[in-house]
């Protein structure tokens, strides 16, 4: 029997916007490093914004900033303050996967749409502007008062729909930030949206899928 949520509760940045940080690094570095260079500095990007936000909550901008100083000095390069804020700048231009709109059309009108998502209020609203499908709720680390994998996120989120975790389906591109959280919650059904960013792992319990296109089958529309 397909499951049926409540609520279909979704990742953001990176499952349905196109969160485009490494472009905005190379944008910024790739003249001052070779090309395995500036993968590398890319990564650490990406690891060090993790690792920024799994302390006491703070303003998105500063963890940019945080995590730019501390790729910068890693990898041997000057840190600019400037440049750690025209990224942070960048983030509500972005848009969606390509696949994000018509997937989400298919199920929103049978289920309601929840965005739990590491943002700023000031920022996610342009982005969901420009996602094409209603999303019925708008959850930002700013309101929890915690950013994802943090539980408190969730926790914050089944408070607001007044649900538990055995009522949603929460879909996300990442385990790191989601779906090992998710599974620890006791979230039991889940979806892994494959965009390339982390490697499978079976052991959370999911089921794959290559783009939002797939979502309504996993529903049953």
């Amino acid at each position: 029997m397909t499951f049926r949520p409540k609520f279909i509760t979704f990742d953001c940045h990176g499952t349905m916007i196109l969160f485009d940080m490494a472009g905005a690094a190379r944008h910024h570095y790739a003249g001052q490093l070779s090309p395995a260079q500036m993968d590398s500095f890319i990564k650490d990007f990406s690891a060090y914004r993790l690792d920024e936000v799994l302390g006491a909550w703070k303003p998105y901008a500063q963890i940019v900033h945080n995590a730019l100083e501390r790729t910068c000095k890693r990898n041997g390069v000057a840190f600019d303050p400037d440049v750690a804020m025209d990224i942070y700048n960048r983030v509500p231009t972005w848009g969606p996967h390509a696949d994000v709109p018509a997937g989400l059309a298919k199920v929103a009108s049978d289920i309601p749409l929840v965005a739990l998502t590491n943002s700023m209020n000031d920022q996610i609203k342009h982005n969901i502007a420009k996602l094409g499908a209603p999303i019925a709720h708008v959850l930002t680390a700013e309101s929890a008062g915690a950013y994802k994998p943090q539980m408190r996120a969730f926790e914050y989120m089944f408070d607001t729909l007044g649900c538990g975790p055995e009522d949603v389906l929460h879909v996300s591109s990442s385990f790191r930030y989601d779906l090992m959280t998710a599974h620890d919650l006791g979230i039991k059904n889940k979806v892994w949206v494959n965009r390339g960013h982390e490697p499978a792992n079976p052991y959370y319990g999911y089921t794959e899928i290559a783009d939002i296109s797939g979502l309504a089958g996993v529903v049953g529309l």
